[in-house]
């Protein structure tokens, strides 16, 4: 399967050398189908720059760019995936720019116009560090209109996760606050180059123009923070850490005291923070 001039995948990984590192947190998707699908899933590209994190040996990127993305940022910590990417872009002049860096300390805004969508099979070992950041920004909206991204299912269900349930936690919180998430595809291990020993999904998530419910971002962080840090104790005791008189806050928010932090809706949570503020 090929959608455009390059060769396939498998091809370009042995006359590269590319064996996947694990120290990178690389698994690399080989199915030109699937990365086209992915692209897709991060909707309408043709208007949009695109900032792709960890492409390896470009599979998603070509997806991107034959679904019409207006130009893609690749940023790639691997030197090795250098030449690869610059034979990407030969094929699609002036659409893609290849920087060989980390991720977590390049500033992509300088080379990218808005509407910026990010889609990205992350690195597993970044992948929620580098969420939480583009979910926390100094101000909101944020950069980007939408991410699309792969992650390892656990973490994927944490992100959508509800209350009442074991994976709700500071993660679900977070993105739902701002942004609208869903799981939009499943991938198996054997999608994979290695096969991962954990099945894959994709999240897609859209910005919200502004938070659903108010708060200050700061607040909100630490009350929840210190909620599931000892999610198994009653409310009361788990926002001693935060003021002696936590449980004066929890009746002003309506919130039994006696409550534990997963049975909190993120409503619920917003108003505790106004609480804790007034």
């Amino acid at each position: 399967m090929t959608i455009d001039n390059l060769p396939p995948l498998r091809d370009v990984i042995a006359t590269h050398d590319l064996a996947a590192k694990k120290s990178l947190g690389q698994n690399f998707l080989l199915d030109l189908n699937l990365t086209a699908k992915i692209a897709r899933l991060a909707g309408d590209l043709t208007g949009a720059d695109v900032l792709e994190i960890g492409p390896g040996p470009g599979g998603l990127t070509r997806g991107l760019l034959a679904e019409g993305a207006r130009r893609v940022l690749a940023i790639e910590k691997d030197p090795r995936c250098m030449p690869v990417l610059a034979e990407i872009a030969a094929a699609y002049p002036g659409r893609l720019q290849a920087i060989n860096g980390d991720a977590l300390d390049v500033n992509p805004l300088v080379h990218l116009t808005p509407p910026i969508k990010v889609a990205a099979n992350l690195p597993y070992n970044v992948g929620t560090e580098l969420l939480v950041r583009w979910l926390t920004p100094p101000e909101w909206p944020p950069f980007w209109d939408s991410l699309t991204l792969m992650f390892q299912r656990e973490v994927a269900q944490r992100i959508v996760a509800q209350p009442g349930t074991k994976a709700y936690g500071r993660l679900a919180l977070l993105a739902q606050w701002r942004s609208d998430p869903s799981i939009v595809m499943d991938l198996p291990p054997e999608a994979f180059s290695p096969p991962p020993k954990v099945s894959s999904a994709v999240v897609h998530l859209r910005a919200l123009p502004a938070p659903r419910f108010e708060a200050n971002p700061a607040t909100l962080n630490r009350v929840v923070a210190a909620a599931f840090n000892q999610r198994r104790k009653m409310l009361r005791s788990a926002l001693k850490s935060l003021s002696p008189d936590a449980e004066e806050y929890l009746k002003i928010a309506g919130i039994k005291p006696t409550e534990r932090a997963e049975q909190l809706s993120l409503e619920e949570f917003c108003a505790l923070a106004r609480a804790f503020d007034a």
